[in-house]
Order: structure tokens, then C-alpha cells, then sequence
């Protein structure tokens, strides 16, 4: 998948175009659209990684992470 593409869908799930490399961004969309509470690790992919089975939104935001720039 392109990473316009994964963005697209992203978009879908949050309701809105966000910056899947933000982590402010990230954050505040799982946590008042999905109510999803990440965990504290060292890194904010780790985070989402430790929360992946919580909703499709989080194995897509990690492989756009995955492609990088």
C-alpha cells in the first residue's frame, strides 16, 4: 500500500486529515475518537504497537510510520 493511500484511510477512521507522524496529532485522535488510551512507553511507536488490537486505526497509523519519508 502507498502511503497516500494508508493516509486516506487513516483520514476515514479519524474523520479528518491528520499527520500520522505527529504524535500530538496521533494522540488526541485515539484518544477523543476512539477513546483509545495509549500505554507509556519510551517511544510513541511502541505506544501503538503495545496497543495495536485496539482498533484497525493503530496497525495503519504504525505502517505509514513504517515507510518513512
Amino acid at each position: 500500500m502507498s502511503k497516500e493511500f494508508i493516509s486516506q484511510r487513516i483520514a476515514v477512521y479519524a474523520g479528518k486529515q491528520i499527520d500520522p507522524n505527529s504524535d500530538k496529532q496521533v494522540e488526541e485522535v485515539l484518544l477523543s475518537k476512539f477513546n483509545i488510551h495509549l500505554p507509556q512507553r519510551r517511544s510513541m511507536n511502541e505506544s501503538l504497537v503495545a496497543a495495536i488490537s485496539d482498533h484497525e486505526i493503530l496497525r495503519l497509523i504504525i505502517e505509514y510510520r513504517s515507510l518513512g519519508s
